[in-house]
């Protein structure tokens, strides 16, 4: 049984070798096929999430169960030749999030043959989230049930592999970040994490863990979510500021084997992702900012496609997005206002990147599919990749990157990933 990759993360400081980790959450194939060349660069360990609502026993929205997700994974690393010993699969808000609207007791049964499933399908990473309420229960719950419930799945995932040839999965606890899917409102300032917070969830979760007969997993628990002052709304983003986390830094010392995990660091500079490293914040989780350089790559190449091609598609790869989302808003409709122009720009430029939701949709994939296959062969010219895609222009001209539409789509996604695991090495 191969160990756990991530079992002793607290203590990657104090060796060579990285010192943290970056968390790809998403499930787009050309993300996924990125981030897998990064890793076989950095010769590094990749680590890949999926949430509760994108991933679970119904299916979620992309349609994939636990076990359909790690053979799509597996596939993708097939075909780049990635080896799987060092792909670590997570689940992230695993927890009673998709059947809130349920009773208390119904959604927590259905998150349990969740998080059994993850378990089996091979996840060792597992973000145990019940930190909201469900029907007929208050928005947010108090600790106590928080962490009894946590608890509680957590000896769901240990129960459901004992006997198996399994990798035992390492636990993360703590609530304090946005829902799945991203906050609400816009956000103009947040409060870091009080570090007697952090203390206390940790404290509280051993108890919690005890009572339910699973000291052992307790054992495992190497993360703690945490608040250090990240986040992004639709038109900002909130910049760390190390200074107001450091005293919740500090607290680290106190919990020994336990890393701090930092959700929403999307479109945090080099220089932030570095000092969240060296801070303590050694599990680095970025989705939206990923697929939103995608969809910067996929929108310049229907804009070369348009010039070069001007009468070989009946509408362009935008128009087929802005299409699908008004006709069907579920995705989107909650988190953007304002005026119709506002929500316009918004659905395409939005930081929260929730048109990512519809890259799957048939329509908007069969568009994709037609851009890249107008493309395909095609050889780029430099002035128009300067003019459309000037994220790539340098690559392409020092000879980095191929002047075709697939590579240029996974190096707009590799710049971003770059940012991460440079932050993470020694």
């Amino acid at each position: 049984m191969q160990q756990n990759l991530l079992i002793d993360i607290a203590r990657w400081s104090e060796r060579p070798g990285p010192r943290g980790i970056p968390s790809v959450c998403s499930a787009h194939p050309l993300v996924i096929e990125a981030a897998m060349l990064r890793a076989l660069k950095e010769d590094a360990a990749l680590l890949i999430e999926a949430t509760c609502n994108q991933v679970n026993q119904d299916g979620g929205y992309t349609g994939m169960t636990p076990a359909d997700f790690t053979r799509f994974v597996a596939g993708i690393a097939d075909r780049v030749a990635f080896p799987k010993e060092k792909i670590i699969l997570g689940g992230d808000h695993l927890g009673p999030n998709p059947w809130k609207h349920l009773a208390a007791e119904e959604a927590m049964a259905k998150a349990e043959t969740m998080i059994e499933a993850y378990a089996k399908a091979g996840f060792t990473k597992l973000h145990l989230d019940t930190s909201m309420g469900c029907a007929g229960e208050p928005v947010a719950l108090p600790d106590a049930v928080t962490a009894e419930r946590a608890a509680r799945l957590a000896a769901a995932a240990e129960a459901a592999i004992r006997g198996e040839n399994h990798t035992t999965p390492v636990y993360i606890i703590g609530t304090e970040v946005p829902v799945p899917g991203g906050a609400l409102e816009e956000l103009d300032t947040l409060e870091v994490t009080a570090p007697e917070a952090a203390v206390e969830t940790v404290s509280i979760h051993r108890q919690a863990f005890e009572r339910a007969g699973a000291a052992d997993a307790f054992g495992r628990v190497v993360g703690a979510v945490v608040q250090p002052g990240v986040e992004f709304g639709n038109e900002n983003v909130i910049a760390y500021d190390r200074a107001k986390a450091a005293k919740l830094s500090a607290t680290l010392k106190q919990l020994d084997g336990v890393v701090f995990e930092a959700h929403s660091t999307d479109y945090q500079t080099p220089e932030a992702l570095r000092d969240l490293v060296s801070d303590g914040f050694a599990i680095l989780k970025v989705g939206p900012g990923l697929t939103f350089a995608l969809r910067e790559a996929l929108y310049g190449l229907d804009q070369i496609a348009a010039f070069l091609f001007p009468e070989a598609r009946k509408q362009t790869l935008a128009a087929v997005t802005e299409e699908v989302m008004r006709e069907e808003p579920a995705n989107w409709g909650k988190y953007y206002h304002g005026s119709a122009e506002a929500q316009r720009l918004q659905r395409h430029f939005s930081y929260s990147d929730r048109i990512r939701y519809y890259w799957p949709h048939p329509k908007v994939a069969a568009a994709v599919e037609e851009l890249l296959a107008l493309l395909d062969g095609v050889v780029i010219a430099e002035t128009l990749i300067s003019q459309y895609l000037p994220g790539n222009y340098e690559r392409v001209r020092d000879g980095e990157v191929v002047a075709q539409a697939k590579p240029l789509a996974l190096a707009a996604v590799d710049r971003v990933l770059e940012d991460y695991f440079r932050a993470c090495r020694a």
